[in-house]
């Protein structure tokens, strides 16, 4: 087993979790705050955009069953990569969509993902203003936050509505999925 991380930032991490959470090869997947400047910083904190984090989530996988490339791919159809000030109903830069790599071949299939995702025009003329960017220290969030959506159902169902609209429209993925 080649155990790897993974940090994807888009929009709030709650509704982040689930879709790679149930994928196979997935060993982990931790809410948390990266890309800032303080240390150990609170969920009120990066709400009131004090600290210069954003909201993310980081994954251990085993890159046997699972490849960083599917991750990335998966990525594209969970966070919005044509909105920099926010994720559907949350908006500000905690919000922004970031890939964070933690090396250069996590950086080349980011990248050759990002441009062959533009080069599709899926989005129309929209940029893809999703960042890359080095991954920095993943600050894990409150307890709380942790498998938000099995520990709050019904918030975690309205929460993802006009995520899953967007899955719907862009990538032909129904809610159920």
């Amino acid at each position: 087993m080649a155990e790897q991380t993974a940090i994807f930032a888009g929009g709030c991490f709650w509704c982040m979790v689930q879709p790679f959470e149930t994928l196979p090869g997935i060993k982990l997947v931790r809410s948390g705050y990266t890309g800032g400047f303080k240390d150990n910083p609170t969920y009120e904190e990066v709400k009131a955009h004090e600290t210069g984090h954003t909201e993310a989530v980081k994954i251990w996988f085993d890159d046997e069953i699972v490849t960083y490339n599917d991750l990335v791919t998966l990525y594209w159809q969970t966070a919005d990569p044509t909105d920099a000030m926010g994720q559907f109903e949350d908006r500000g830069d905690n919000y922004r969509p970031v890939i964070f790599v933690n090396s250069a071949e996590q950086r080349d299939i980011a990248e050759a993902s990002k441009k062959n995702l533009q080069e599709s025009g899926i989005f129309g003329d929209d940029e893809i203003v999703t960042e890359i960017l080095e991954a920095v220290t993943f600050w894990e969030a409150e307890e709380y936050h942790q498998e938000f959506y099995k520990k709050n159902a019904d918030v975690y169902a309205e929460e993802k509505k006009e995520r899953d609209a967007y899955k719907e429209k862009y990538w032909g993925i129904s809610a159920d999925k």
